[in-house]
């Protein structure tokens, strides 16, 4: 007989525009009994981002809602997951989970290293796949050099944030794009450069005058406009990494200025990416991460909503965009 009971929010009704409270239910379900080759999972942290709406288009209605969380292993018939260790896994708005790492192709679950006296939560974010999404995704790509110019777009999200304190790390001019006066404020509060703010400004223009010589690294997390305003100030050879579309997410329409010549008479090189491209490093993001935060040189933010049962409202909050760093929610 199953020992625990594990709540759920589901996919209750399809999106249409913003998400609601009525797209979610919450719902209970016995937990099965271990397998070998099995641990179980107990929720402590969960992450909200904003790539789970576009996701959870394609997932009938009653599918659990994805995400990964952080937890403790209560329960272990897996060798690697010794019970009460702490670990990430992409088990969905669950208390209570039963995971075969050998059935994940991607994302697969994994102790999480000792962060010493930084919060597991970090393990979601700054510590996880946030942090290496920024660390790879911006490095391995976009190569940046010393005195280089950089933009982030989506700057003060989770990722963003990261990559932009990452280029300073890397002796780079940090231009970042953000959505309220608050948010560029934060960001010049931990060392960009220059900050545009694209609902009072036009991006052109601001960028213009914070780079008059053009953009070396252009970190793309939004898409539409906005890119088609930074790829046409880039200077010749300039790279871009393509790390989401922002714009695209409530499925409005989006007017793109075809940036063929931009392409062509620059030579620019765009590269879109996965992060687990960089799976058999993972952890060398993270130790790098950690060191950095450590030091004093990357600062990292959570928007923390107390309780299980408000993981849709956070979600909603998210969607809205008022947060500033990673949102997530302690269990």
């Amino acid at each position: 007989m199953p020992v625990h009971t594990a709540q759920k929010w589901i996919y209750a009704k399809p999106f249409v525009n913003e998400p609601s409270l009525e797209n979610f239910q919450l719902v209970e379900e016995p937990v099965p009994q271990l397998q070998d080759g099995e641990f179980m999972i107990r929720a402590m942290y969960l992450s909200v981002d904003p790539y789970m709406r576009i996701y959870t288009l394609n997932a009938p209605t009653g599918s659990t809602m994805i995400g990964g969380q952080v937890g403790e292993v209560i329960e272990s018939r897996h060798a690697n997951f010794p019970v009460g260790s702490y670990a990430f896994a992409q088990v969905g708005w669950r208390t209570i989970s039963v995971c075969n790492p050998d059935a994940f192709e991607t994302r697969k679950p994994y102790v999480l290293p000792d962060f010493g006296p930084l919060p597991i939560s970090l393990g979601m974010g700054a510590l996880g796949t946030v942090g290496n999404t920024a660390y790879f995704g911006f490095l391995e790509i976009c190569k940046p050099q010393p005195g280089e110019t950089v933009v982030v777009s989506g700057a003060a999200g989770a990722v963003g944030s990261m990559v932009g304190q990452i280029g300073k790390i890397k002796g780079c001019r940090v231009i970042g794009i953000a959505g309220t006066r608050e948010k560029c404020d934060w960001l010049r509060e931990i060392g960009f450069d220059g900050t545009i703010n694209y609902k009072e400004e036009n991006i052109g223009e601001a960028l213009k005058a914070l780079a008059p010589d053009g953009v070396d690294c252009y970190f793309d997390n939004v898409g539409g406009q906005t890119s088609s305003a930074v790829k046409g100030q880039m200077k010749p050879f300039g790279r871009i990494s393509v790390c989401g579309t922002i714009s695209m997410y409530n499925d409005r329409p989006v007017q793109v200025v075809d940036p063929q010549l931009d392409f062509v008479w620059k030579q620019l090189m765009q590269e879109g990416f996965s992060v687990h491209r960089w799976t058999d490093r993972w952890f060398e993001g993270i130790e790098q991460n950690c060191r950095w935060i450590r030091e004093g040189k990357l600062k990292v933010r959570e928007t923390v909503t107390e309780g299980f049962q408000n993981m849709p409202q956070a979600f909603i909050d998210m969607m809205k965009g008022g947060n500033v760093g990673k949102a997530v929610v302690k269990v």
